[in-house]
């Protein structure tokens, strides 16, 4: 897969089957947009193209006075770029273009949007959109435009309907809801996986060490996760069995805002069975995933660290309880389905 921040150079450029959208979860809907894409470039011989935008377009879009707010019309990330692009390399996608999206595009109308950059710079032979799809300055631009425009511009349209799991019509914002209520068996029937993050084991303040739970921890790259709070979990890439484990996603409310992370949000898992041969050390640098089973509650201010600990070891405690009772007859079907 190929990587364009911007628009590509022109010796990457080669007529492809595009489709746009910010795809935050590739959740199921998302993956039928994409499986669609890839049968009809094969049949035509074309790349297949996936444009997305960074930052989200209705957070460019929200105050700028409250950059650290989360105000209702600024959508919580259910993905890092890293796993977005990961779900999309899955799918047998040649090409994934990040745009910027900024003042530039912002103020863009609709006909320059298709004729400089899909039929320009991008040579779309192919265009497959969602049901719903709107683009350019003010949401102007929509299907019966890009209809107009086709035969000008040199692509075939087409347009997938929405998808549904359950009887649920499966979009970002169903995801984003389960996973902020909890509803981790939902999240995975909208996004045919189990919910999970993915990165390279930093390091931090070293604080659970001297609590007696070392923990691994991922550094989530936006200020407002869809999902927060304590997870049993499983973790991917330390040994060749995944590691049962417990974790902290969100901002740790108990711990002094000021310390080495700087109030960032951050994934920390201990895990339940350490491997020995990794050592004390072993896990830093690494790329690993971590997948959230089961939410045990929110996030909790303690008033010190010994209510810290007691909250950790319970924590721990329950954890454990929940493999042992689960684990043949939950978590076998949940990681079959999360493969």
């Amino acid at each position: 897969m190929h990587i364009s921040r911007g628009l590509p150079r022109q010796s990457f450029i080669r007529p492809c089957a595009l489709t746009i959208g910010n795809f935050d979860g590739v959740h199921l809907g998302h993956q039928a947009i994409l499986r669609e894409l890839k049968k009809e470039a094969d049949v035509r011989g074309l790349a297949t193209c996936v444009m997305t935008f960074a930052p989200h377009p209705r957070e460019y879009f929200a105050p700028r006075s409250a950059p650290n707010s989360a105000p209702n019309s600024v959508p919580k990330r259910i993905h890092t770029l890293r796993d977005k692009i990961a779900a999309m390399k899955d799918c047998g996608i040649d090409h994934v273009v990040i745009l910027p999206f900024n003042k530039r595009l912002a103020s863009m109308s609709p006909e320059s949007f298709v004729l400089d950059i899909l039929s320009g710079s991008l040579q779309t032979k192919l265009l497959l959109i969602g049901d719903d799809f709107k683009f350019g300055a003010k949401r102007a631009g929509d299907f019966k435009l890009l209809a107009s425009l086709a035969s000008q511009s040199g692509y075939e349209l087409a347009a997938m309907p929405s998808v549904e799991a359950h009887g649920i019509r499966v979009s970002s914002s169903a995801v984003r809801s389960a996973l902020a209520e909890g509803r981790l068996t939902d999240a995975v029937a909208l996004l045919g996986r189990a919910y999970s993050i993915s990165g390279h084991v930093i390091h931090g303040a070293k604080l659970g060490r001297t609590l007696g739970v070392p923990t691994l921890n991922l550094a989530f790259k936006h200020p407002h996760p869809a999902a927060a709070g304590i997870f049993v979990v499983r973790v991917f890439g330390l040994a060749d069995t995944p590691l049962r484990g417990v974790a902290n996603f969100g901002t740790r409310p108990a711990l002094d805002p000021s310390d080495v992370n700087g109030g960032r949000v951050l994934l920390e898992t201990y895990c339940l069975d350490w491997p020995k041969a990794l050592g004390r050390e072993g896990g830093y640098g690494k790329i690993i995933r971590v997948e959230l089973l089961h939410k045990l509650h929110d996030e909790l201010a303690y008033d010190g660290l010994e209510s810290l600990k007691a909250g950790i070891a319970s924590d721990i405690a329950l954890a454990k309880e929940i493999f042992l009772k689960f684990e043949k007859e939950y978590f076998y079907d949940y990681s079959k389905r999360s493969r």
